[in-house]
């Protein structure tokens, strides 16, 4: 029997971290139905954005259809890849491959978040200062939420990736 159909409550260290892969593909989803949302022209939170993101939303520039509708992809392929460690169907990539990919993937959502978090924390507690004035309403939302997001998504993925990696490592013999 394959690892992948052991699926990941099998032996070794991934056992029970299966909820990592489906939590983080939740996290993905729900990321992406924000983008998708904004990408169409829905406006409610773009207040929390700030910044030139802001202002490219607000001047119905086609240029954010296409960023955000590339950002909604992106994060679609994220929920996917999640998914690929633990069903059946992502057998059809090999186990190495997911799971450099899925680490990849985690080390730069937990770096690009946890960068954004840190030093928005830091400009928020006067810390550093910035040039030009802050919108202190949307850096909270990036420090809380938006930026905090990729953090809890990246470290969700690392650890399915762990689990996952136990089970390509034993796959191997």
């Amino acid at each position: 029997m394959g690892w992948y159909q052991r699926g990941v409550s099998g032996m070794g260290r991934g056992r029970g971290l299966g909820w990592a892969a489906y939590a983080a593909c939740g996290v993905a989803l729900a990321y992406a139905v924000v983008s998708f949302y904004w990408a169409f022209g829905g406006t409610a939170g773009i207040d929390t954005l700030g910044g030139r993101l802001e202002e490219l939303a607000r001047s119905d520039d086609p240029l954010v259809l296409w960023l955000a509708g590339a950002a909604g992809v992106a994060k679609l392929a994220g929920a996917v890849l999640a998914l690929a460690l633990v069903r059946p169907w992502g057998r059809l990539v090999p186990g190495r491959v997911l799971v450099v990919a899925a680490w990849v993937g985690a080390v730069v959502l937990v770096l690009y978040g946890g960068a954004n978090v840190v030093a928005g924390a830091l400009v928020l507690a006067g810390v550093v200062e910035v040039a030009g004035g802050v919108d202190r309403t949307a850096l909270w939302w990036h420090v809380l939420v938006w930026d905090l997001w990729f953090v809890v998504w990246g470290v969700l993925l690392g650890m399915a990736a762990w689990a996952s990696q136990s089970r390509v490592d034993s796959a191997r013999g």
